[in-house]
């Protein structure tokens, strides 16, 4: 697992993906933390600097995912990867680590932004810690699935607008309620599958045990679908 994770995450950075979803985050963070933070003088992180990062989540990660797999099948290299010495599971968990890991490099520097705060006033650490863990769960969350449908389709282009769909999907599953008229099961279903809930209780510093379970448990779905689609490929 070692020797695939130093190769993806030395990867993010011999092509140009890894430097843009870095400057992405960085520039809008910043931004955001001038505008509302600086020159508004609030305080509170949540309705600026997290909520822009959640909306680059969304948006960035599909396109951080989708060459994982997606450019191994098409160099006609996923054969040889394969067959390599690590298993399946260790192939899976190296790209996904790597991606997540210059995920967490992206996020980090809103670490940086509380210190500063901190410089000036006494911030809410609770509501930040929250935040933090949330788009953190949810960033891994986007990033399994985006392994899953790499190994779908060789297009890297058709992987990231999969990604982006089955996660705006998830993101929007509080509607689906409203369009049945409101069937009780249905509404008991939604409420405990809704990502969007559960990740707004992260971001007013409600930490709940629960809700950390469902997202890792969904980030370990999405990487066993991901072994399984390998594994079929391995013996077809």
């Amino acid at each position: 697992m070692s020797a695939i994770f130093r190769r993806e995450f030395r990867a993010f950075f011999t092509n140009p993906i890894g430097y843009v979803v870095l400057a992405v985050i960085y520039a809008f963070s910043g931004l955001y933390f001038f505008s509302y933070n600086l020159a508004a003088g609030y305080a509170d992180l949540s309705n600026g600097v997290f909520s822009m990062l959640f909306l680059i989540t969304l948006l960035a990660v599909p396109f951080l995912t989708m060459r994982l797999f997606s450019e191994d099948k098409k160099q006609k290299t996923d054969q040889a990867l394969l067959t390599a010495p690590t298993g399946l599971t260790g192939i899976v968990l190296g790209k996904f680590f790597a991606a997540l890991l210059l995920y967490i490099i992206g996020i980090s520097i809103t670490l940086v932004y509380a210190i500063i705060i901190a410089l000036q006033t006494t911030p809410d650490w609770l509501v930040i810690f929250g935040n933090y863990l949330g788009i953190l769960l949810l960033g891994g969350l986007i990033i399994s699935i985006g392994l899953f449908i790499s190994t779908l389709t060789e297009s890297q282009i058709i992987a990231a607008l999969g990604t982006l769909a089955i996660s705006l999907l998830l993101m929007s599953i509080d509607m689906i309620p409203s369009l049945l008229n409101n069937a009780a099961w249905i509404t008991t279903a939604v409420e405990f599958l809704s990502v969007s809930t559960r990740y707004a209780s992260f971001t007013s510093g409600l930490i709940q045990y629960d809700d950390i379970i469902f997202f890792a448990t969904f980030q370990a779905l999405f990487l066993f679908l991901t072994v399984r689609v390998l594994d079929r490929k391995r013996w077809s």
